[in-house]
């Protein structure tokens, strides 16, 4: 097979690009800009587009397959000269089913959760030996790329994204997969660029669950109404499998599940937080749908330590922690806040979000933070008026952002700098820090910030 990928430079795109060279494929790729790791990683493999650009020359007759990157944009000269030619065009979601079609294939979906899902049962069937393709939207420690697709494997681990597939493809991605074994972990409005009311988002929930295919599988956290309802009101065909919260404790930071089944119950996890604990319960029936028992699941799920940047741990000393995580929806950074919160009761919590996204810097999105970080004892909203006009917003002001998130214990920061100087200035004896975002707040160094918070 010879493919060539438009916008081979993006995360998906360059992982999809490796997994297919990995594969034996002949792969081509182009792109007009390529970011680290990105970069690195098509050069060591032989990848690397001789330049950047775009060039109608690299599409040919003798392409089986062209992958369109949602990088690109509908008149890019690449696209227009392989329909010009007729050639086969895919958006990334249908290659991957393409290459899944003949597989048992596991899509996790849900507005929160699914990578973190994904990589547990990812890390499940890696510790039980059972062989499996796989794509993920994260790096995940033990595994060279987020996307793997071989002959071999009978099984396909699916992170099913709802957003939109390609430029000339507006379905949202996890439509496309056709799941044997599907989850939903919760429903909680996002992209609101693409679905402008939160009817219209949960309406690509119930399309999800009717594509599961005949007499297949759903398992749903049913905690969440919307969810709820979502999944019971599926065809009679598909057998329903609802999870919460597993029994447990937490002593002295760690938690530990107390119901296992297992000869002593006790099940120490490297994990915290509600919202983990459901993600793992809804991992542990989808491992039990591929053989995995409760027993191989729990051996497995114990040295977890959690997906990148998914309440990652950056630096901690004997009374103060600094985490890092992805968190930038109201819904996450609710259960996010909270969960640091409950770990760590004796200690008094700085929570740091950045409003990076199309939706979260929406003005009449922002009511939807009510609330979202009032358990933190102090809370830090952080925005760049760049990065609005970038996007091509409506321009908001700093009150308008701390009367969104209510309470008296909102601060804003609008200059990188100034927070940075904010952060290093704290007294973080018995205080843990949380730093949320999908992206750095404009160049800070995590791991240099949370060096430096332990070390003073």
């Amino acid at each position: 097979m010879n493919i060539h990928l438009i916008a081979i430079g993006g995360s998906a795109m360059h992982n999809m690009a490796l997994a297919m060279h990995k594969k034996g494929y002949k792969v081509s790729g182009s792109d007009d800009e390529i970011f680290e790791p990105s970069k690195s990683r098509l050069e060591k493999a032989g990848l690397l587009p001789a330049k950047e650009g775009w060039d109608v020359n690299n599409i040919h007759d003798g392409l089986d397959a062209i992958i369109l990157g949602m990088h690109a944009r509908s008149d890019n000269p690449e696209l227009l000269r392989a329909q010009e030619l007729g050639l086969k065009i895919y958006s990334y979601p249908e290659y991957i089913y393409e290459q899944t079609k003949d597989k048992v294939r596991v899509v996790v979906g849900g507005s929160h959760g699914k990578t973190t899902i994904t990589a547990m049962i990812l890390h499940v069937l890696e510790h039980c030996k059972i062989n499996c393709d796989y794509m993920v939207g994260a790096q995940l420690a033990g595994f060279d790329t987020m996307v793997k697709l071989s002959q071999e494997a009978k099984i396909a681990v699916i992170e099913g994204d709802e957003y939109l597939s390609s430029p000339i493809d507006r379905r949202p991605k996890f439509h496309l997969y056709k799941p044997d074994i599907a989850i939903l972990s919760g429903i909680a409005w996002d992209h609101i660029n693409v679905f402008p009311t939160f009817d219209n988002y949960i309406e690509q929930f119930r399309i999800f669950t009717g594509l599961i295919e005949p007499n297949g599988t759903i398992v749903y956290c049913e905690l969440d109404p919307e969810v709820k309802n979502v999944c019971e009101a599926v065809r009679p065909d598909i057998k329903k499998f609802p999870y919460g919260i597993p029994a447990h404790k937490i002593e002295n930071g760690t938690t530990i599940l107390t119901e296992t089944g297992l000869p002593d119950a006790a099940c120490a996890l490297e994990i915290f937080g509600d919202h983990n604990l459901m993600n793992m319960n809804g991992a542990r029936l989808v491992c039990n749908q591929l053989g995995v028992s409760d027993g191989q699941f729990y051996d497995a799920i114990k040295s977890f330590k959690g997906a990148s940047k998914r309440l990652e741990l950056v630096s901690r000393n004997e009374s103060t922690a600094v985490y890092k995580d992805f968190a930038h929806s109201p819904s996450k950074l609710k259960a996010t806040t909270l969960a640091v919160k409950k770990q760590f009761p004796d200690r008094k919590l700085l929570a740091c979000m950045e409003l990076h996204t199309f939706s979260s810097l929406n003005e009449n999105f922002l009511r939807e933070y009510k609330g979202s970080m009032a358990v933190a004892d102090e809370a830090i909203v952080y925005f760049n008026s760049h990065t609005i006009e970038h996007k091509k917003l409506k321009p908001i002001t700093e009150d308008q952002v701390k009367q969104a998130f209510g309470g008296d214990n909102i601060k804003v920061f609008t200059d990188s700098a100034a927070l940075l100087k904010h952060l290093e200035g704290v007294d973080y004896r018995n205080k843990n820090l949380l730093l949320m975002s999908s992206g750095n707040f404009d160049g800070i160094d995590f791991k240099q910030l949370g060096d430096k918070v332990i070390s003073s």
